[in-house]
């Protein structure tokens, strides 16, 4: 014989658990409508994609050392900083191509910033190639007043991974630095010059030839089609 207190204990259980799945389906049901509700009334957007135009890229070809104009089409930013990693990342995908006349590992994802800045800020140089500083990649950006447009400088901040992986040789190299500042320049043709950080960092090399510590003059990497 089951003693009468434990019935009713087990009566009374059994009433509370099917009062509690009562109450827990009904908040279940509350909160499924309540994001129903939201979900109806949270505008759709459809994403922003910039439209696609001609940018040209100063590609490599180890084969004669030489820099090769190409007109690609592209989904530009209108931010000019955005436009220069854009371009730079169609360059760099590129050169990871299994078929790259300049091959070199890495792709976009290689170029980790570009900044620029106006390049009369920056020791008082203007215009001019050299051993000039960066203070800090985090100064202020280059004006976007048309009136107060001059030349700029850009920075290019390249990860370690991409350095690491980089082939070394001075030609390979250079042509890798080479391309870039001529691919900026043919984008922002303000900019008149570039250097080169590394995981944000001032770095000797690219990968034991290219001096990364100077300042390149971006017209120095602008050659007519099929010149060395």
């Amino acid at each position: 014989m089951i003693p009468r207190y434990q019935t009713v204990l087990f009566v009374v259980l059994l009433v509370a658990s099917a009062a509690m799945g009562v109450a827990l389906w009904q908040l279940r049901e509350r909160a499924h409508q309540r994001l129903l509700s939201s979900q109806d009334s949270t505008p759709t957007q459809a994403p922003e994609v910039a439209p696609a135009e001609p940018a040209t890229i100063y590609v490599a070809n180890d084969t004669d050392g030489s820099l090769l104009a190409q007109v690609q089409q592209l989904p530009l930013p209108k931010d000019p900083g955005a436009r220069a990693r854009a371009v730079l990342g169609k360059l760099l995908d590129l050169y990871a191509a299994p078929d790259a006349g300049h091959p070199v590992p890495g792709g976009a994802n290689s170029i980790a910033q570009v900044f620029l800045m106006q390049a009369e800020n920056l020791d008082g140089a203007t215009g001019k190639g050299g051993s000039g500083g960066v203070s800090s990649p985090t100064q202020s950006p280059a004006t976007t007043d048309p009136m107060q447009m001059g030349p700029e400088l850009a920075i290019v901040n390249l990860t370690g991974a991409f350095a690491a992986g980089h082939p070394s040789g001075i030609e390979t190299e250079t042509l890798t630095v080479m391309s870039i500042c001529g691919t900026l320049h043919a984008t922002l043709p303000r900019v008149t010059e570039v250097r080169f950080l590394v995981d944000g960092q001032l770095r000797a090399t690219l990968a034991g030839h290219a001096d990364l510590t100077r300042t390149y003059l971006a017209t120095e990497a602008m050659p007519t089609e099929g010149a060395r």
